[in-house]
């Protein structure tokens, strides 16, 4: 029971099944979940994927950031009957182009050695990659901004700098 100004609101949970259709790094999948699963558990414990990771399950790590239609969305707190219809873009299909390929922000990660533990990282890597994609040319102002997951390990000087590397990559490869 929940006080909403002089108002007693009831509230109930009803255990039902959600079947939802969505495009995943470029193919339909349905899955058969509880109504109220978010998305991460979906992703994870019924599509396999488990790139993208657990943290604090209340959406202010970023480690479980996946892109929603190209916006960088915390999965642990998105219903996965939200992503109905939807595309929904993970750390494994990030690149597009298949196993040998990686995105420009992946490449940036190895040559600028950002990991060190490595968990937070697919969240973060996807969390620059919608930055990249909406402000190609990021300040510092707008990574620390725009760039709100959190690294245990203090990597965000490399983070940073592997940010503005890919930047001038995917640039390059614009002119070219």
């Amino acid at each position: 029971m929940l006080k909403a100004g002089r108002q007693a609101v009831s509230l109930h949970v009803i255990n039902c099944r959600a079947v939802a259709s969505f495009n995943l790094n470029g193919r339909t999948v349905t899955v058969d979940v509880s109504g109220d699963m978010p998305l991460l558990w979906a992703l994870r414990d019924h599509l396999f994927l488990t790139g993208t990771k657990y943290g604090c399950g209340i959406a202010l790590c970023g480690a479980c950031t996946v892109h929603m239609d190209g916006i960088a969305v915390r999965s642990c707190r998105i219903n996965t009957a939200a992503a109905e219809g939807r595309a929904i873009t993970t750390i494994e299909g990030l690149s597009g182009n298949g196993e040998d390929e990686v995105h420009p922000v992946q490449q940036a990660w190895i040559d600028e050695q950002v990991p060190q533990c490595g968990y937070c990282q697919p969240g973060m890597v996807m969390a620059a990659a919608a930055l990249l994609a909406e402000n190609p040319s990021p300040s510092d102002e707008d990574i620390n901004s725009q760039i709100t997951n959190i690294c245990r390990c203090g990597t965000y000087p490399r983070i940073r700098r592997a940010i503005h590397a890919a930047a001038k990559s995917m640039a390059a490869a614009e002119e070219s």
